[in-house]
């Protein structure tokens, strides 16, 4: 092809034809230019094709991931919700002591003292180039914002271990309930809200106590109504604000799962 077109400018330039050696000597440059174009925009697109693929695969990833943390926080929800209903039964027995439920008591003083925390899978998108893949400025902007996020569902949650480690189990040890809850959870046989297998049942025995416990002495133990409460307030509290992070992992699977039907 390049010897055909050089033979035809050697061929005008030998007949003296300048003007039409000048026009030609331009259409050819035009063509130049235009196939470097053609090129250009042929590899561009296979680029952009390219970088469309990984897309894909990130948005498949984040909808596995978000997923399973949206799975995990409505564990933690529920388990505050049980902590919530528990915090109920006990407050009634510490009014009405003269109706007291031994089982319905330890059972209670167990879940309040269950530690639901939020440990969502957290992927280094934001932090790496391929963040510049996802082009909806929306799903960016929580990616963005996700950690920040978690961090305030979680600090409420540092704080109840730390309530839960320092205060309600001194209480627990002073008013001498500690084996007989123990036990409680144990001789029926305990499945974890937050067990990885649910479908298991672990089973032993502690036996309750020996020493004489007055029950009736232990719901009037004002330190131990006031933590009560005080569970009532922590876990709304964090159920309020795990619900709005249940909001955002909505929005978020709602845009990626718009982003993967796109192709």
């Amino acid at each position: 092809m390049i010897k055909f077109f050089r033979k035809i400018r050697q061929n005008l330039l030998s007949e003296g034809k300048t003007g039409k050696y000048l026009k030609y000597a331009i259409g050819e440059i035009v063509l130049v230019v235009i196939g470097i174009l053609i090129a250009l925009s042929i590899n561009n697109w296979n680029e952009r094709q390219k970088e469309l693929a990984k897309e894909q695969l990130i948005l498949k990833q984040l909808y596995s991931e978000y997923q399973s943390n949206i799975n995990q926080l409505d564990e933690k929800i529920l388990m505050r919700n049980e902590a919530l209903e528990a915090c109920n039964k006990l407050l009634n027995q510490i009014d009405n002591p003269n109706s007291i439920n031994e089982d319905v008591l330890y059972q209670s003083l167990w879940t309040i003292f269950r530690d639901p925390t939020f440990d969502p899978i957290q992927n280094d998108i934001v932090g790496s180039e391929n963040i510049r893949l996802i082009n909806n400025d929306t799903l960016v902007r929580f990616l963005s914002n996700w950690s920040s996020e978690v961090f305030q569902v979680q600090e409420l949650e540092l704080e109840y271990q730390k309530f839960r480690t320092e205060i309600l189990l001194p209480c627990y040890l002073r008013l001498g309930v500690s084996r007989n809850v123990n036990n409680n959870l144990w001789k029926d046989g305990y499945s974890p809200t937050e067990a990885l297998d649910k479908e298991f049942n672990y089973q032993f025995t502690i036996e309750p106590t020996k020493k004489q416990l007055d029950l009736k002495k232990v719901l009037s133990d004002v330190e131990l109504e006031g933590l009560v409460s005080q569970v009532i307030t922590n876990h709304q509290i964090t159920n309020i604000q795990s619900q709005s992070l249940r909001m955002r992992i909505i929005s978020m699977l709602k845009i990626i799962n718009q982003e993967i039907e796109k192709e």
